[in-house]
């Protein structure tokens, strides 16, 4: 059997494969972090077809197989990562490693300074995932009845050498 591994953009036909991904993920996700109500948990397959219409959604593939997802939002020089999944059967193999380092090549290649992103702070698989990636907490709130970090990555920018 011959393996693959690639990262692309996620067509509409892949929302359906997306949302078994984040429902899968987000419900372990709400179980270690105590969480009920998230939005992630929410969406329909639907839903996710019109995100990947309008925002920029990578799927990480392994054998034909959507393993990962992220979801990334541009305004002006912001962005905002979320959905960010890979199936349990894949985690811990460098997958959720490379979509972000995909999300900062295209972050940079748009000009982008700075990503910013929310995570359950008590949740310190992620929170450690995130600050391998250079992510830092800026915030923490409780709108949402659970300690919730914002976190924040900012880009330095890369001078061209003529």
């Amino acid at each position: 059997m011959d393996y693959s591994f690639i990262i692309r953009r996620a067509k509409p036909s892949d929302a359906a494969a997306v949302y078994e991904i984040i429902q899968k993920a987000f419900k372990e996700y709400a179980n270690a972090s105590s969480l009920t109500g998230l939005e992630a948990l929410q969406e329909t397959p639907e839903d996710i077809e019109e995100e990947i219409k309008s925002k920029v959604v990578y799927v990480a593939i392994i054998d034909s197989e959507i393993v990962g997802t992220v979801r990334v939002d541009i305004t002006g020089d912001l962005a905002y990562i979320s959905r960010f999944a890979v199936a349990s059967s894949h985690r811990n193999i460098g997958i959720g490693k490379a979509l972000m380092n995909l999300v900062d090549k295209y972050l940079l290649s748009k000009g982008v300074k700075e990503v910013f992103l929310h995570t359950a702070s008590k949740y310190t698989t992620l929170m450690r995932f995130y600050y391998g990636r250079g992510f830092y907490v800026e915030s923490v709130s409780h709108d949402r009845g659970y300690p919730r970090a914002k976190l924040v990555k900012k880009y330095k920018e890369v001078k061209k050498i003529v």
